[in-house]
């Protein structure tokens, strides 16, 4: 196969409709959208959840809860994740977020306790969990604690 043999798929090219071009073009007059009704106004048509006046699930169904919206969304990091880094390094957002370990270096980042870690670290987060620090004074490490 060559460039110059490259093609679409049979179909996958279709011409644009061009409503409104008189009777003969087949779709002149209304259009395509039958004769009057919602839809064939402009601007026409139900929003999403409508069911043709019926009390819609999202109004039928009971609310409970409340959702705090100023919760502070942490990047959570393992101690068992951090024994990959060499003795004594600087562990910080940036560092976790060029290895993988965190998804982006904008998001406040929290140290948990799970696992274990055998060398010492500097590690720079915005929370820490107390059994994490723990871990990590015995460890030899420090943990610095930034503000968010």
């Amino acid at each position: 196969m060559k460039l110059h043999d490259l093609a679409p798929l049979p179909g996958s090219k279709t011409k644009k409709k061009r409503l409104g071009r008189g009777e003969s073009s087949g779709l002149g007059k209304t259009s395509g959208r039958g004769h009057k009704g919602q839809k064939a106004r402009s601007g026409g048509g139900v929003g999403p959840g409508f069911e043709g006046g019926q009390m819609p699930l999202q109004r039928r169904l009971p609310k409970r809860g409340f959702t705090n919206i100023f919760k502070k969304h942490y990047s959570l990091v393992n101690l068992s994740a951090l024994d990959n880094f060499a003795e004594n390094s600087v562990v910080d957002a940036e560092v976790l977020a060029a290895t993988g370990l965190i998804r982006s270096a904008s998001r406040p980042v929290k140290l948990l306790a799970k696992g274990e870690l055998t060398k010492p670290l500097i590690v720079k987060v915005q929370a820490a969990s107390q059994k994490a620090l723990e871990k990590m004074t015995a460890a030899g490490g420090k943990v610095e604690i930034l503000t968010l």
